[in-house]
């Protein structure tokens, strides 16, 4: 996914806005990335790829989702006439299908 790319597509919450909020509150639980913008407060689709969002900070890792705006927008739809998840759509966002060391690990501040 590209930076300014949706990932709560409710409250136009972008990745680069998900990625700054984590590195500059540091949020102890995912359920904090809420207090950036409201995402994920609202339909409730993104809240499993803000977990894994979230992971991925804890872990030292650049946030980041394997799907395209595209195919995520699309399932994003499909969920709120079904009320599920494409969940091989949330697999591959969240496991990512890219090549090894497309996603390095952040530096850490002493």
């Amino acid at each position: 996914m590209n930076p300014d790319d949706e990932v709560c597509l409710c409250f136009r919450v972008s990745l680069r806005k998900v990625r700054t909020f984590c590195k500059q509150q540091d949020p102890p639980v995912a359920s904090l990335i809420s207090e950036c913008l409201g995402a994920g407060t609202g339909c409730g689709w993104c809240v499993p790829f803000l977990k894994h969002l979230y992971a991925q900070h804890r872990d030292g890792v650049l946030p980041d989702l394997s799907v395209s705006p595209e195919e995520y927008a699309k399932t994003r739809l499909a969920y709120h006439v079904s009320k599920k998840r494409d969940e091989a759509v949330v697999r591959r966002a969240t496991e990512g299908e890219g090549a090894p060391g497309d996603n390095p690990p952040l530096p850490r501040e002493p």
